[in-house]
């Protein structure tokens, strides 16, 4: 058989493999480590990375005997951490589990885990989907931090876009009646999309009438404030499980 023009083998996936038909929590990017977070991986990788593994968490292993039954917060994508190591020295009564698939920004977050003394944090450098499936059981969470994930502008890559049906529907199974879902993001359309997929969801209920005001321990990122000096909107959505 005739091979296909040059230009059309381009699109092709190599022999045996499929393109991707599942969303993930995350995109590949270059990035180098700097040597300080390599320092920090080093020197505190071993205490506060979780291995991945195919099967619930042991949250008396993770976080230490006494405590394991503190409130338990999942934060998927989190960037350099400097949010999540905000949040976790203002909420030191509860734990997070923080994922993040970029090497640069787990040992961006270990570095300040270690300059701030936290011992509320663990991390799990893996894809949060497949954490979320895998190791998370039922009613296993108390809140889920998912902050400025990745907006797919064009539209035929909305697909991609994390905060869809399926996700959602998986993750209102694991957050315990009472518990939320926090999401922020500076791109209105996909706010809206955001805002239709949180309120199709039965077990979720809006804490607002819309989106919601900023809660306090959200902290301003620079790129935040500089978009806001330049009068660009940032959305942050709160809904409950009942």
């Amino acid at each position: 058989m005739q091979e296909p023009p040059l230009r059309d083998r381009r699109r092709l996936p190599p022999s045996g493999i499929e393109f991707p038909k599942t969303i993930k929590s995350f995109v590949k990017r270059a990035g180098r480590t700097t040597s300080g977070q390599a320092k920090a991986l080093a020197t505190w990788g071993p205490d506060f990375l979780l291995p991945f593994q195919a099967a619930p968490i042991d949250l008396t292993q993770a976080f230490g005997p006494g405590l394991a039954d503190r409130p338990l917060i999942l934060e998927i994508g989190f960037g350099m951490g400097d949010a999540t190591a905000h949040i976790a020295s203002l909420m030191a009564d509860k734990n997070f589990l923080a994922c993040e698939v970029h090497e640069a920004g787990v040992g961006a977050l270990l570095k300040q885990i270690g300059a701030l003394g936290l011992s509320n944090i663990r991390i799990l450098q893996h894809d949060a989907v497949e954490v979320l499936q895998l190791m998370l059981p039922e009613s296993s969470l108390d809140g889920v931090h998912i902050f400025f994930p990745d907006p797919w502008h064009k539209t035929k890559h909305h697909k991609r876009r994390l905060i869809q049906a399926p996700l959602v529907d998986k993750l209102a199974s694991r957050i315990k009646p009472g518990g939320y879902i926090h999401c922020a993001t500076d791109w209105e359309p996909y706010a809206q999309q955001m805002l239709e997929v949180l309120g199709n969801q039965p077990l979720l209920k809006n804490t607002s009438s819309a989106f919601a005001p900023r809660p306090e321990y959200r902290p301003l990122t620079k790129f935040e404030k500089r978009g806001l000096r330049l009068g660009h909107g940032v959305w942050d959505l709160v809904f409950r499980r009942i």
